[in-house]
C-alpha cells in the first residue's frame, strides 16, 4: 500500500537520494559528467533538500510504503509558492510545481497520479488560480502526463545542468 504524506526534516537524506536517483536514471545520459555533479550538488545535496524542507515557500509531498518514519520512499511531489514562472504568465497567484518524481523502479504504479491530485488539491485549498511546471521538450512521455490533467504549453524557456542548457516547456493549468 502507499501512502502519502508532508516530509520532515529526517526525510532530507532519503530525499535526496530519490531525488538524485530519479532525475539520473531519466536524464544522465544527457550531461558531461562534470555538469552532471555541479547540478547535483546543488539540487540533490542532503543540506539543500534539508533546508527546502524547512523553508515555508516549499512544500513537498511523499508516496512512501507505509506511515513508517523510516519507509521507503517511493515518490514525492514538490510545490513553490510563490511560483519561480510567475513573472511568464498573467496569472494572479500561481504556484509551481517544481517535481514529481517516482522510483524508477515504481514507475506505472499510479504514484505520479496520487501526487497529481494532491498538487491539484493543495493548489486549489490554497486560492492558486494556476499551477506552473517546466518540463524537458523532449520528454513527450512526461507532457503526455501533463497534458492529461490540462496543462498547456505557455512558453519556450531554459533549464541549466551545469554548463549545459537544455530547451524546456514552461506549463501552465489554470484552475
Amino acid at each position: 500500500m502507499t501512502i502519502l504524506r508532508p516530509a520532515f526534516l529526517s526525510d532530507a537524506q532519503p530525499l535526496a537520494t530519490l531525488g538524485r536517483d530519479s532525475f539520473c536514471a531519466a536524464f544522465a545520459h544527457l550531461y558531461d559528467p562534470a555538469d552532471l555533479d555541479t547540478f547535483l550538488k546543488q539540487v540533490y545535496a542532503p543540506e539543500v533538500v534539508a533546508k527546502e524542507i524547512a523553508d515555508d515557500f516549499c512544500i513537498h509531498q511523499l508516496a512512501a510504503v507505509s506511515d513508517k518514519p523510516d519507509a521507503k520512499l517511493l515518490g514525492f511531489c514538490k510545490m513553490r509558492d510563490p511560483s519561480w514562472y510567475a513573472d511568464d504568465s498573467n496569472a494572479a497567484n500561481p504556484i509551481a510545481l517544481g517535481q514529481l518524481y517516482t522510483d524508477p523502479a515504481a514507475t506505472g504504479q499510479g504514484i505520479g497520479a496520487g501526487l497529481m491530485d494532491w498538487a491539484l488539491d493543495l493548489a486549489r485549498s490554497r486560492g492558486h488560480d494556476a499551477i506552473q511546471l517546466s518540463v524537458w521538450s523532449e520528454n513527450t512521455r512526461a507532457q503526455k502526463f501533463y497534458q492529461r490533467y490540462g496543462f498547456a504549453k505557455i512558453k519556450d524557456i531554459e533549464f541549466w545542468v551545469g554548463n549545459t542548457c537544455d530547451a524546456e516547456f514552461l506549463y501552465e493549468l489554470r484552475l
